[in-house]
């Protein structure tokens, strides 16, 4: 059995916590794309753990995997394994040899493209963790992968390679002067006892074999997805992307086994209830308000706006997991949904925050664009015309706020009629089952209504 965890919108749906909250059905975690750019945050117990590169279902004693479809920061991973063994876990993670690695040039290059787009005001607002630089490497034939570490005489010669490359693209081209982060000693030193760690924990498999016999001997695989949908470098609104696939499919490629493999099992589009993104892009049902100097803010929205992005923002602590940085907030985009599940295939939701909303007097939904004098009711292919659109949006009744813990207990029925009608519309509008909603961020402020793997 498998299910897949998939983001619906633009990322901080609350996916670490869905895949905690089913996590105990499941016997492997496996990650299938993206890196220490993603924010999971699990809260057991009143403990937080924020991961950005371990599988969430660590935090339940899962075994975990990083697919060839990651890329991997040796330092973040590690650092994060020895912070979780420090507070009484005992990850077990196991990683792609197929996966690229993340270097310290990397981190650089993205940092330095970042500051010149900005002179122009086209910069993606990255995380700057090096991830679009080593997944650049990955698709130009000059990465170094997990399995190139095993080996020191293969990874000083790959070293030797792109190293050269990569300074020469820093000082020429953007006349950056380079440190250690460019010297293939140091590099090379630090990474060869990288691969001698990986190698005395056992960490290094096939993934697509390991997951496979995994499958064999009857266990459960569950998928997890980093960041959503609408940043998917095929299906988001490029170039304000990641550089890799959140996408179901990215499941498929991104772990080695096949697309029937994914596509039997559960898809399950987490949605938060409302709207929010870090970074820049075009955001049509954003409230507005301006927030420091994160990039792709208008602005427009001064006063009642402005004030309700805030009240959501501070009550969804809505904060970049990895970054911190404020995010963006707007309401519900219905369009963007449908392009969702569309791309997904989703066969369940799970919607988290509702209790986020309650208290106020109504809350609205973008549940149509207009464009160039069309209602469309899904998002256009191309950046331009979709930051041309101009929402139609429909408007519910609010729902009061109540004993979230109460509600979780009883179930379903349990949630405020209002919630629910607002609930049974997504649903309707994605044509999939609401199969969990998340009325606060611990394990047990969860309603479960289905869990996939029964």
């Amino acid at each position: 059995m498998t299910v897949t965890i998939v983001g619906s919108q633009l990322g901080d749906e609350g996916k670490g916590g869905v895949v905690d909250l089913w996590g105990d059905a499941a016997d492997v975690v496996a990650r299938y794309q993206g890196g220490d750019n993603a924010g999971h945050t699990v809260v057991e117990g009143g403990t937080e753990y924020k991961l950005s590169l371990v599988p969430s279902g660590a935090v339940r004693g899962k075994v975990g995997v990083l697919g060839n479809g990651c890329v991997v920061n040796p330092a973040t991973l590690f650092e994060e394994i020895d912070d979780l063994r420090d507070r009484g876990l005992d990850p077990d993670v196991r990683v792609a040899r197929r996966a690229h690695v993340i270097f310290p040039y990397h981190r650089v290059l993205d940092g330095i493209e970042e500051e010149a787009k900005s002179d122009s005001d086209s910069e993606v607002g990255t995380t700057g963790r090096g991830i679009g630089p080593t997944y650049e490497d990955k698709a130009g034939r000059r990465g170094v992968r997990v399995g190139d570490l095993l080996d020191p005489d293969v990874l000083r010669e790959k070293l030797e390679y792109v190293v050269p490359q990569k300074q020469r693209l820093a000082e020429e081209v953007f006349g950056v002067e380079t440190g250690e982060e460019f010297d293939i000693a140091s590099l090379y030193e630090e990474y060869r006892r990288y691969g001698e760690r990986l190698a005395e924990e056992d960490m290094a498999v096939d993934a697509g074999e390991f997951l496979a016999d995994r499958l064999a001997d009857g266990e459960n695989v569950m998928f997890e997805g980093a960041q959503g949908t609408l940043i998917d470098i095929d299906h988001g609104n490029y170039p304000y992307v990641t550089s890799s696939n959140p996408t179901a499919g990215g499941a498929a490629t991104g772990t080695g086994l096949s697309p029937g493999v994914v596509g039997g099992g559960e898809v399950v589009g987490i949605v938060k209830a409302y709207l929010t993104r870090v970074g820049s892009g075009p955001l049509p049902t954003e409230l507005g308000g301006v927030v420091g100097d994160t990039p792709g803010y208008d602005e427009q929205g001064e006063g009642e706006n402005e004030e309700l992005a805030t009240y959501i923002r501070e009550e969804g602590g809505e904060y970049g997991t990895v970054t911190g940085r404020p995010r963006r907030v707007g309401w519900l985009d219905v369009p963007m949904l449908r392009h969702a599940a569309r791309a997904n295939g989703f066969t369940g939701i799970a919607v988290n925050h509702i209790d986020v909303l309650a208290g106020l007097d109504e809350v609205k939904v973008g549940h149509s664009y207009d464009l160039d004098g069309e209602e469309v009711f899904t998002i256009p292919a191309t950046t331009e015309r979709w930051a041309a659109c101009e929402p139609n949006y429909r408007t519910f009744e609010g729902w009061e706020d109540t004993d979230w813990g109460r509600v979780a207990e009883e179930g379903y029925d349990a949630v405020p009629e209002n919630a629910r009608a607002y609930l049974e519309y997504v649903s309707e509008e994605v044509d999939a089952d609401v199969y969990a909603v998340g009325v606060g961020p611990d394990r047990e402020e969860s309603v479960v209504v289905e869990n996939p793997f029964e």
